[in-house]
């Protein structure tokens, strides 16, 4: 791995485990699958525009095509749809713990579902990495976290590791910003069905709000899964997980830096844990581009 993938991978886990916490700030004074269908309208607006700008087009394979409704509808309308309105209940941190279980669940999946071959270490960093979830989550549970939107934060974790799963072997050429860019436009449409049918809109705006919906937009939405795919692109998808193994680490940190929330003694032995877990199961997987 060169340094340019390096600094890649680090800036990615940054970027996407803010996103927790900038979240957060939204759904507090905002409807929040309002929130985020027009974040996804700006955003794909923005990413399109900017594809197009640089030479993309429509014009993408039907591998591609796939690409944009799977992503679209799984990662972003059902799994961040279901975290922006479960994180009205619960706190980043937590967010952040379930959603960087998504390594493991793939591997899981891979090795009972698609065959794959997981090396014996690779299962005790499976095992390794649910008991960290399940220190820290038994430690917020007896604090009284609120189970509906920690189920909420489950259910969109699976949603995005179905999507993970279906975007094997679609292929990712072409203009990526176009791409990242339909993706959130895919995702706006039932966000916004939704929003109109069942969702009173509100919005108490201020400087932090709008500064969190635009580091939201720009940021951890757009800039995040552009670079996301380029790193993809240069090292293959197996060593490009491998920076998923941050995102614990990263997501609670931030969360306790920017919003005071708190850091316990298990929640730090239990993310250790989870990142352990992910990074051994990454590291065991066969490389493949």
């Amino acid at each position: 791995m060169d340094t340019r993938a390096l600094l890649m991978g680090l800036a990615f886990a940054v970027m996407w485990s803010s996103a927790f916490t900038s979240a957060r700030i939204l759904v507090a004074d905002a409807a929040p699958i309002w929130t985020l269908a027009i974040r996804f309208v700006v955003a794909g607006l923005i990413g399109v525009g900017v594809g197009l700008a640089t030479g993309g087009q429509f014009r993408l394979s039907r591998a591609q095509w796939l690409a944009v409704v799977i992503f679209g509808i799984c990662q972003n309308a059902l799994y961040l749809g279901l975290n922006f309105v479960a994180m009205q209940t619960v706190t980043a941190s937590v967010a952040a713990i379930v959603a960087s279980t998504m390594p493991l669940l793939v591997a899981v999946a891979s090795l009972f579902g698609l065959s794959e071959r997981l090396r014996p270490v690779g299962v005790l960093g499976l095992v390794a990495g649910f008991a960290g979830v399940a220190l820290v989550m038994g430690s917020r549970i007896s604090a009284g976290v609120d189970l509906f939107g920690l189920g909420l934060c489950v259910v969109g974790v699976l949603a995005l590791t179905m999507a993970t799963l279906a975007m094997r072997g679609t292929g990712s050429g072409g203009n990526v910003m176009t791409i990242v860019g339909l993706q959130m436009i895919v995702g706006a449409i039932p966000l916004t069905v939704y929003a109109v049918v069942n969702e009173p809109f509100f919005l108490e705006f201020g400087p932090t709000w709008g500064l969190a919906f635009a580091y939201t937009t720009l940021v951890p939405g757009l800039l995040a899964t552009w670079v996301w795919f380029q790193l993809v692109n240069r090292i293959g998808p197996v060593r490009a997980a491998t920076f998923h193994f941050l995102n614990p680490f990263l997501g609670v940190a931030i969360a306790a830096i920017l919003l005071g929330e708190r850091l316990g003694t298990r929640d730090v032995m239990g993310v250790a844990i989870i990142a352990g877990g992910i990074l051994i199961v990454q590291l065991s997987r066969p490389l493949r581009r």
